[in-house]
């Protein structure tokens, strides 16, 4: 279990990267008082809560009823976290399309979109959930382990963009892309073994 547990806080703090949301974060509230950024934090964290919650405790039911195999959405996740550790290492993170960040500069209010999702609650935090859900089906308090994990990563990220403007200043871009890419560096290796696994299981299930 504690493997598990470690596995599950290696991904989802990989995906939610507290560190590389900061400037994205600056960005976005940077022109905002103090007091009114912190309500934007906790606004976006309340969100992407909801939203992660709601998969982890509803997203096996939703692919039971499209009729998606479970060997094939963690390979299909495999491949969208590979991507965003691509994305991750060449320091070339787009969490949003260009329509989406166009529109992000106009809302008064950014904590649910673009900040809550799908900054934060984006596709490979909830296809991470999912493979997640998947393999804690083994352990007695599985679903109990991935949302608390879920709650911990959050929390760091809420420390994270709470100190955003003095983290920034402190690491600089170049340190905020280092510490990234390394994190997509590890990303790279659980996207592909996740894949494996998917296409084992899938040839297995195909053989019995």
């Amino acid at each position: 279990m504690t493997s598990f547990i470690l596995r599950a806080f290696l991904t989802l703090f990989v995906v939610l990267d507290p560190i590389g949301l900061v400037p994205i974060f600056i960005t976005l509230a940077g022109g905002y008082p103090a007091k009114v950024q912190k309500r934007i934090i906790r606004q976006a964290i309340l969100v992407a809560w909801g939203i992660l919650f709601v998969f982890a405790v509803f997203g096996n039911q939703v692919l039971r009823y499209l009729g998606i195999s479970v060997e094939a959405f963690q390979v299909a996740a495999g491949i969208l976290l590979l991507k965003i550790a691509v994305d991750m290492v060449f320091a070339q993170q787009q969490r949003e399309t260009k329509a989406e960040e166009s529109e992000a500069q106009t809302r008064a209010d950014i904590s649910v979109f673009p900040l809550g999702t799908p900054l934060m609650a984006g596709p490979g935090a909830l296809a991470s959930i999912l493979v997640l859900q998947q393999e804690a089906a083994i352990y007695s308090f599985g679903t109990a382990i991935v949302l608390a994990v879920i709650l911990f990563v959050l929390s760091l990220l809420y420390a994270s963009l709470s100190i955003a403007q003095p983290l920034t200043r402190w690491l600089g871009r170049t340190g905020i892309n280092v510490i990234s890419r390394v994190l997509g560096i590890l990303l790279a290796a659980l996207a592909v073994e996740y894949v494996i696994d998917g296409i084992l299981a899938l040839i297995k299930k195909t053989l019995l």
